[in-house]
């Protein structure tokens, strides 16, 4: 069960919502884990006991770690216990996600046995597995590090470690962001507004630009690469490049919405990373929960940028074939996350320097080429039908013709979608918007006509938006949901 699909937005979610207003604050936490365990059963049926073993174990070891015992003549201890704690955590990741990856390696060399590749290749991958084992270890680590004491209620750690709305695709909540919300929750209208207002958006991003966009992009990677022209490789990769950026902070927004709803506030994920001006600002904008995961408990630990430039290379190189790895058991997604560990060290050394002193122009150009080309990895099922699209992509003597099969694809409603796409991902709606929202205060006869005013728009644009993409949702289109890898 996904936010995009009916039985979400028509039956699960007013249940969730009406249930959290009636119970009152007592038992709001009670009937919060009760629903999210219900969302998460619903489409992984008999791994739900999984995560309840894992909300078990956590809890039980951030009351170890958190025992005085431990803070006193058994000190030295907490190190190993912790490794063996995030261990027992990342196990269950290794197996459902890693296993099958490193066997058909380790087969391929060492010798072919087709029997166990058989068996590994039946494992189901549950969805969210790899974020809410990330928030798992966080919680650990930040009792460890003594940032939090350890939850004495078995309740808060398992709905923060289960929380429907960011449960399958982030962000990464840290628990020193939401512990004391998990105690009390100060909800009002206006809160709850917002929540509505950034659900829709979200909603929208990734029923009316995402999939749409996403439509054509699997086109174009389905073609073998024999086929692609210059502009098709293109076009395609350009599609798949906004489709997976309104897809992922759409579903963010609608995390972030349903968390307002329901009184939480979670962070910020994405914060329009296509207009980066180098790879380390498109890190800082592109799911920021996630790199700053990877910062806080990866880099720094393994000692940052405090130790000269060949550490602080083989750091992020190490961090970067981690991120990859993250997102998905394949040889592209490490060369994905490799190739931007490598423009990060460079940008650190000469290169950066050049850099910043090109036009921004320049920077955003070499940006875009960079996400470009590293997306292929990133969408490819293959490691050569990615170097066979790069191929097609940066073979200037090919055809400029667009494909045949794709071209009947090509109508005004994908290229209307498209420059949304474009224009969406940029600040611009909101510069501007600000701009005439400062402009009507200022030239309006009256404060209230120029904010009653504003306000009917919002509400007239949120009902367009969710109209258009219920119609979408109950028409049973084109509706991927693209993280099930991750």
């Amino acid at each position: 069960m996904v936010f995009s699909s009916a039985i979400f937005l028509f039956l699960f979610l007013p249940f969730v919502l009406l249930g959290h207003w009636l119970v009152g604050r007592r038992l709001r936490n009670i009937f919060l884990l009760s629903a999210s365990l219900i969302f998460y059963a619903w489409g992984e049926g008999a791994y739900v006991l999984m995560m309840l073993l894992s909300i078990a174990c956590n809890y039980a070891f951030g009351r170890i770690l958190d025992d005085p015992l431990l803070q006193g003549q058994f000190r030295k201890r907490r190190k190993l216990l912790l490794f063996f704690m995030l261990l027992a955590n990342l196990l269950p990741l290794f197996y459902f996600k890693y296993y099958t990856f490193f066997l058909n390696n380790f087969s391929s060399l060492f010798g072919n046995n087709s029997d166990l590749i058989s068996a590994s290749s039946d494992i189901h991958l549950p969805i969210g597995i790899s974020f809410f084992t990330f928030q798992a270890m966080s919680y650990l680590i930040d009792v460890y590090r003594k940032v939090n004491k350890a939850q004495r209620s078995v309740l808060a750690v398992g709905l923060y470690i289960s929380l429907f709305p960011q449960l399958i695709a982030g962000p990464i909540v840290r628990y020193s962001s939401v512990a004391e919300q998990l105690k009390s929750r100060i909800q009002s209208i206006a809160l709850f507004s917002s929540g509505v207002e950034r659900f829709i958006y979200g909603l929208a991003k990734k029923m009316l630009i995402a999939n749409q966009l996403g439509y054509v992009a699997d086109a174009v990677f389905a073609l073998p690469s024999a086929e692609l022209t210059f502009t098709t490789a293109w076009l395609g990769v350009l599609c798949y490049t906004l489709q997976i950026y309104f897809d992922f902070s759409g579903y963010s927004d609608m995390a972030i919405g349903l968390g307002r709803m329901l009184g939480f506030r979670f962070q910020e994920n994405f914060n329009f990373p296509y207009i980066a001006t180098s790879i380390r600002e498109f890190w800082h904008r592109w799911h920021i929960s996630l790199s700053s995961w990877f910062r806080d408990y990866v880099y720094i630990p393994l000692g940052g940028n405090r130790y000269g430039k060949l550490t602080t290379t083989r750091n992020l190189i190490i961090v970067y074939l981690v991120c990859g790895l993250w997102h998905g058991a394949s040889w592209n997604f490490i060369i994905w996350g490799l190739l931007h560990g490598a423009f990060l060290a460079l940008e650190r050394g000469s290169w950066g320097k050049v850099l910043h002193s090109l036009p921004r122009v320049f920077q955003h150009m070499y940006v875009s080429v960079v996400i470009l080309s590293t997306f292929v990895f990133f969408r490819a099922e293959t490691l050569n039908s990615s170097l066979g699209y790069l191929s097609a992509m940066f073979s200037w003597d090919n055809s400029l013709a667009v494909h045949t099969r794709i071209a009947i694809e090509l109508d005004i409603e994908f290229y209307l979608t498209l420059c949304s796409g474009i224009l969406i991902s940029t600040p611009i709606f909101g510069y501007v918007s600000s701009r005439l929202r400062n402009q009507q205060l200022t030239t309006s006869s009256g404060n209230c006509v120029a904010t009653l005013s504003s306000h009917f728009f919002k509400i007239t644009l949120l009902m367009m938006l969710l109209a258009l993409a219920s119609m979408e949702i109950a028409n049973g289109s084109y509706n991927p949901f693209i993280y099930f890898r991750f």
